[in-house]
């Protein structure tokens, strides 16, 4: 019994530290449709032009509703987008 109560605390364990790790994951995507010039330039690829693009697009169209709405930005062709992709979120959860 002991054996049994060592082993689910140990599942229980594993559960608990891979959702912080999935957490903590999400939290440091960049949201596309909330970060500044500064944030968006971070994104390997992203310079100050098309950082400024996707802040404009975002203005100009009311935010991202995905993340593949990201490639209707000029500036960010599919070879950009699958480099950044796992990196941003719009928050929520519509991500592609």
């Amino acid at each position: 019994m002991n054996r049994v109560k060592h082993f689910v605390t140990a599942v229980c364990l594993m559960v608990l530290l891979f959702s912080g790790y999935v957490l903590a994951q999400e939290a440091a995507k960049i949201n596309i449709n909330t970060a500044t010039v500064e944030e968006l330039v971070s994104l390997p690829g992203v310079g100050d032009s098309v950082a400024k693009s996707i802040v404009e697009h975002r203005e100009k169209n009311g935010g991202f509703k995905t993340t593949d709405d990201l490639k209707e930005v000029k500036g960010i062709g599919e070879k950009k987008f699958e480099k950044i992709k796992d990196m941003v979120t719009v928050g929520g959860s519509s991500q592609g």
